[in-house]
């Protein structure tokens, strides 16, 4: 999510992992973290009220461990993470939540262990107002009467990078006390580098189960949360909740339920060992009761913290929805789009003081709205550092607004006078979403010039500004700031040395660098592979056909190591196509059989003559012949179809499928 490896890390106190590790390993000792001691301080004195604090240790994993101390052990899962004494729930639910997305955490995590090159020292990084920040601590960790203070290690205590991330954010925010109540939004962007998208549930129109699948498959976290009780602090409910406290959100399905269906959700809770005792709860009679024959995938009977509840339910007992992915999420007349959006970034400075004053002067950013979209198409985000919020105000240290620019500005092309902003005051509302960190507006706006003016409450304050712009469907061209692959290269240019011509050709026909959608294979095929021949090109049908085939994530779109595979298959149709091809430059449907056992990817495939007979009156036309089109159409969903009987059959002789499978099947395939 808007991460860039080319990018300067800051190294966070100036610490620079390497230079200090070997640092250690040269002197023989272990690291000690002098900027983050093992002190009260570290931890905060308000948080261990109560406690005797004359039995406080900090000790390494090694100390601890009742074998050999591992970072990771078999792989990284949100089943690793058990909240302890800190109400850092917040953060824990979006971690949780970035464990199924094992390529960003990655980024975050980094190849650490306690055997090659050890000598006491990890490091972690945070996305911090626009930057990638690393954050270096020693592995003492604070232990109370024998029991961990934070967050409770797993598997019989050798797995232990969730404790030390931890410790490395409590580092990063000041203390561990500033991790005790907090919000989602701050460490899913934290996390990421993305923007939040916040859902009221109680009100929300939008099919829930439907949002949630499809957010889920556009590889956003999804983390929720229920409303705070008359105690205002985290209290366990009768029904298994609990109450101000945060959760993820880990899967959305429909199963089926006596003589119907039922929409479900799955959560998961930090704390471990606290689930929903409510219908379709872990052994329940609901579970015992349906007859989905998924039923064993999908659910287990473990006190783990996860369970399934029904979306009726969910949307009873939680209050906020929060999505987190590189651009904003649509939500529109109760479906979620995955609209196309660019971006604009701006890092700056605000000084207190008001739009009468010229103050508006320097933090203000200009931006046009070409196109008009129907529903929220203007996003603006600023965040700001968690070390410019004032532990005695909880109110947003600025506020921004949005304003239209009409006769006689729309000629200035980058400041607004201060005339403009002590006569105009037309301020356009907006949906706003605020927390600790962040502060987000939504907009419609009709096209035109708009600005956005900043100004801070007390104190100077440090932010980042970005405003996300929905790109209508057929526009594909407007530039972004989204740090990917490379893209704008021409495919008929060299490409450059090591470059697979593939992907360049990918991200030519995907400018923004994500996923490919049918419309734009489509312009790929008749421009690269045909060169427009009329009469021989791929219809968007039939590029939606070619997607639902090659579609391995489901989502309606190709990733480039689906297109790449997608392209193997099409320059092998090309030749056999060739090769088959008459004096006269057609393709006969009389020679698909000849085809099938031409084609690599269908070895082992046949066809009843038939069938065969039947393929060529559904993909030739009147005269007796097959366009290229129509042949890739052919051979492709042929290798879906044979694959789908061969992974569906018990026997090799026939398959058993429910009405939803089958449909699953004929239809979208």
């Amino acid at each position: 999510m808007a991460y860039n490896q080319s990018t300067p890390i800051i190294k966070y106190n100036g610490q620079d992992f390497h230079s200090l590790r070997d640092q250690c390993l040269s002197r023989g000792q272990l690291f000690e973290d002098d900027t983050f001691p093992p002190t009260l301080a570290s931890i905060g004195p308000l948080l261990l009220k109560g406690e005797n604090l004359s039995r406080l240790e900090w000790k390494r994993p090694h100390d601890l461990s009742k074998g050999a101390p591992y970072f990771i052990l078999k792989g990284v899962s949100r089943f690793d993470i058990q909240q302890g004494m800190a109400g850092d729930c917040w953060f824990l639910a979006a971690l949780g939540s970035l464990t199924q997305n094992p390529e960003y955490l990655q980024k975050i995590l980094m190849e650490q262990s306690f055997s090659y090159n050890y000598a006491g020292i990890f490091r972690f990084r945070f996305w911090q107002c626009g930057q990638w920040v690393e954050v270096v601590v020693d592995d003492r960790l604070p232990i109370l009467d024998r029991r961990y203070l934070f967050v409770n290690t797993r598997c019989d205590n050798q797995e232990f990078w969730p404790c030390l991330l931890e410790k490395a954010y409590a580092k990063l925010r000041g203390s561990y006390l500033n991790l005790h109540y907090g919000y989602l939004p701050d460490a899913l962007v934290d996390l990421t580098g993305g923007v939040v998208t916040s859902i009221d549930v109680t009100s929300s129109p939008a099919d829930m189960l439907v949002m949630v699948q499809a957010a889920a498959q556009a590889g956003s976290l999804i983390t929720c949360a229920t409303p705070a009780g008359p105690t205002g602090v985290a209290t366990k409910l009768q029904n298994g909740l609990v109450s101000q406290h945060a959760y993820t959100v880990t899967g959305a399905e429909q199963v089926q339920y006596r003589r119907g269906w039922e929409d479900l959700i799955r959560l998961w809770n930090p704390w471990g060992n606290t689930e929903w005792k409510g219908p379709w709860k872990d052994g329940s009679v609901e579970w015992q009761e349906s007859r989905d024959p998924r039923k064993d995938q999908l659910y287990q009977d473990k006190e783990d913290g996860e369970f399934w509840m029904s979306i009726q339910d969910f949307q009873d007992n939680f209050s906020c929805l929060y999505m987190c992915n590189k651009v904003p999420i649509s939500v529109e007349d109760g479906n979620m789009v995955c609209a196309r959006w660019s971006q604009k970034m701006f890092k700056g400075r605000v000084i207190p003081g008001s739009p009468a004053d010229g103050f508006w002067r320097d933090t203000q950013f200009l931006f046009s709205v070409s196109d008009s979209i129907r529903g929220e198409n203007t996003v603006v985000s600023f965040t700001i550092m968690p070390q410019d919020i004032s532990k005695e105000d909880d109110k947003f240290p600025l506020s921004f607004d949005v304003f239209k620019v009409r006769a006689p500005f729309q000629h200035f092309q980058e400041k607004l006078p201060r005339t403009f902003f002590s006569q105009y005051r037309n301020i356009i509302k907006g949906i706003v979403s605020k927390t600790k960190c962040n502060l987000t507006k939504s907009f419609h706006l009709s096209p035109g010039t708009y600005v956005v003016a900043a100004s801070a409450r007390r104190e100077p304050v440090e932010f980042l500004a970005r405003i996300f712009l929905k790109m209508p469907v057929s526009n594909r061209s407007l530039d972004t700031n989204f740090n990917l692959k490379t893209m704008k290269v021409s495919v008929t240019s060299a490409s450059l040395p090591g470059e697979d011509p593939r992907l360049v050709m990918f991200y030519k026909y995907s400018p923004q660098g994500l996923d490919m959608e049918p419309t734009e294979l489509q312009k790929l095929l008749n421009h690269e592979l045909l060169r427009g021949i009329s009469g021989d090109l791929f219809s968007l049908d039939q590029c939606r056909g070619i997607v639902a085939l090659m579609d391995v994530k489901v989502n309606g779109r190709l990733d480039p190591e689906e297109f790449s595979r997608l392209w193997s298959r099409l320059v092998h149709c090309q030749s056999v196509f060739q090769n088959f091809q008459r004096n006269s430059g057609v393709f006969l449907s009389s020679d698909l059989g000849r085809a099938i056992k031409s084609t690599e990817f269908l070895a082992g495939v046949s066809m009843h003559s038939d069938l065969l007979e039947l393929m060529t009156l559904r993909y030739g036309d009147s005269s007796g012949t097959v366009t290229f089109p129509s042949l890739v159409c052919f051979l492709m969903r042929l290798e879906a179809m044979a694959k789908a009987f061969q992974k569906l059959s018990k026997d090799g002789k026939g398959v058993y499928l429910t009405e939803m499978l089958w449909l699953n099947l004929v239809m979208y395939s």
